[in-house]
């Protein structure tokens, strides 16, 4: 169902607001570059400081803009399952295809939690939902077990799998086969992870690379592995350099010196120290994106 190169788009910011014509201006660039779905509210979309009404009107935004082109899979998680529930219901009427759902956080609950979570939420809204599982900001890791279980939901179809641990990623595949589509969350992993059977990315180089991103998964999939394969290699520096400081601070830095938003964070995220910021600049030079 998703698949390919999925932006996890930034949320530009004016004056403190939602710059509403950046962010459309960034979807048409992405559909125009080969994006293949489109997620607001991620973590990279800032979603932590949008309050509700911003949160809603992002994802009802992006739906109107991106207009069916491609998939929009609204972030929706929090770390109150009644909450999740709420902000996904709100994703589902705005029109969204698909819902991200990110691991509880802070509370760190048990797998017997996650997966009763889980399922009072797919229970509750019946659009197809997308595991998140970052243990780097949640605290807590979905095992592959947990992850088998939530397989047999019907309208959980997809994890995004940012534990950078490829055993781990192989044993939620053997133990889901078809039942689930796993994409990677870190773009590091693009590739190794398609070899392992994924089917994409939720990436944030794809923000400043789009074109890239969707090649080397077209390729991929296509059995072109060479070619891929030497788009991953061009990508590396990119992917690191994407994660030098906290997403999404690198990412909308490199956009506001590529000209296409402004340079706005919302506390407590805030520029980059100067001597990374020099480091993010000679990445986007060595790829001619500035």
């Amino acid at each position: 169902m998703f698949k390919g190169s999925i932006v996890a788009i930034v949320t530009p910011f004016r004056n403190g607001k939602v710059d509403e014509k950046a962010l459309g201006d960034l979807i048409e660039w992405h559909i125009k570059q080969g994006t293949n779905a489109i997620v607001p509210c991620g973590t990279t979309g800032e979603s932590a400081t949008l309050d509700y009404e911003e949160h809603h009107r992002v994802i009802r935004f992006t739906v109107e803009a991106v207009n069916k082109r491609v998939p929009v899979i609204a972030g929706t998680g929090a770390n109150a399952t009644d909450e999740t529930i709420m902000i996904t219901k709100e994703a589902k009427k705005s029109g969204a295809d698909g819902a991200l759902v990110v691991a509880p956080y802070y509370n760190k609950p048990t797998q017997e939690g996650l997966y009763r979570h889980y399922k009072a939420v797919a229970e509750a809204v019946k659009m197809p939902i997308v595991l998140y599982n970052v243990p780097g900001r949640t605290a807590v890791n979905i095992l592959p077990a947990t992850v088998a279980r939530l397989a047999e939901i019907k309208n959980i179809v997809a994890i995004k799998e940012a534990t950078g641990d490829m055993k781990q990623a192989s044993e939620v595949i053997r133990l889901c086969g078809n039942k689930i589509t796993v994409l990677s969350g870190d773009d590091f992993t693009t590739l190794p992870l398609m070899a392992l059977g994924g089917k994409g990315t939720i990436s944030v180089s794809a923000n400043v690379a789009p074109k890239l991103v969707s090649r080397m998964c077209a390729l991929w999939e296509k059995g072109r592995f060479d070619e891929a394969r030497k788009i991953h290699f061009q990508l590396e520096p990119l992917n690191a350099a994407m994660f030098i400081e906290t997403n999404p601070i690198p990412v909308k830095t490199a956009l506001a010196l590529m000209g296409k938003i402004r340079e706005e964070f919302r506390l407590p995220l805030c520029e980059m120290a100067a001597a990374n910021r020099d480091k993010l600049k000679k990445a986007l030079k060595d790829m001619n994106l500035i």
